[in-house]
């Protein structure tokens, strides 16, 4: 079994570029990055947890309102932080990925939805999903959290997971027991015959979990889902509540 050294990954990606739709109207103005929780924006959560991890570098993709997130980020001297352009298309998540690839490396990288809050109740969630990373078995390894758990969250679920932890889709009409949180630990190797242009990151998974090496790592502690107005007001009262 090949596993991570004493070292974790040193790269990651935010991802940031979406259009903010489901959050309107506080981002009619402002990209959904940009929204804050008690104060703080989500932007900027996503990065104090990915510098605190001890990430070297970040890089954080552009679209909607990008040059008012880049004005933003430029603040930041705590982290190195690159971008990835999308201003021109909206590559999705997948796309946007592949996209960025130059800056993140020849190894493992993290990607984190910049819309998500997570809390860890026993140690970081990033040193474990590098802890449990198995290079021989995996190309992604996402982070899961008990559907009926989630802060924030209406919806069915998304992956059954087996106790050596590989994912299986949801079946239709089924609630799945868990939900995947946004983060995760990727492979380049996952991207390659990736079709060009926009495309989800799902139809990466679903091609990893078809030859077994898509993984799943439970998460400890606390997931917010602050995708929506009404998420995010669940999402405060929660961290008030802390």
């Amino acid at each position: 079994m090949s596993r991570f050294p004493q070292k974790l990954p040193n790269t990651a990606m935010v991802l940031a570029a979406g259009l903010g739709l489901r959050m309107r109207p506080l981002t009619l103005d402002l990209p959904k990055a940009m929204v804050e929780v008690k104060g703080r924006s989500l932007i900027d959560r996503a990065l104090d947890r990915l510098k605190a991890a001890g990430i070297a570098k970040v890089v954080v993709n552009l679209h909607h309102k990008g040059n008012t997130l880049k004005r933003h980020l430029a603040e930041r001297n705590d982290i190195e932080i690159a971008f990835s352009d999308e201003t021109e298309l909206l590559l999705e998540t997948g796309g946007g990925v592949a996209r960025a690839l130059p800056l993140l490396g020849s190894g493992p990288f993290f990607v984190v939805n910049s819309d998500v809050i997570w809390l860890d109740a026993q140690g970081d969630s990033l040193h474990a999903l590098a802890a449990a990373w198995d290079d021989a078995a995996m190309d992604a390894l996402l982070l899961m959290h008990p559907t009926v758990m989630a802060v924030g969250y209406s919806g069915m679920g998304d992956f059954d997971m087996a106790a050596d932890g590989r994912l299986t889709r949801r079946e239709q009409r089924h609630v799945a027991p868990f939900l995947f949180t946004g983060i995760q630990l990727l492979h380049p190797r996952l991207f390659d015959d990736a079709p060009p242009g926009p495309f989800s990151l799902n139809r990466l998974y679903d091609k990893a979990a078809e030859s077994g090496r898509l993984f799943g790592l439970r998460h400890q502690g606390i997931w917010m889902d602050v995708g929506t107005p009404a998420g995010l007001k669940a999402a405060e009262a929660a961290l008030e509540d802390l």
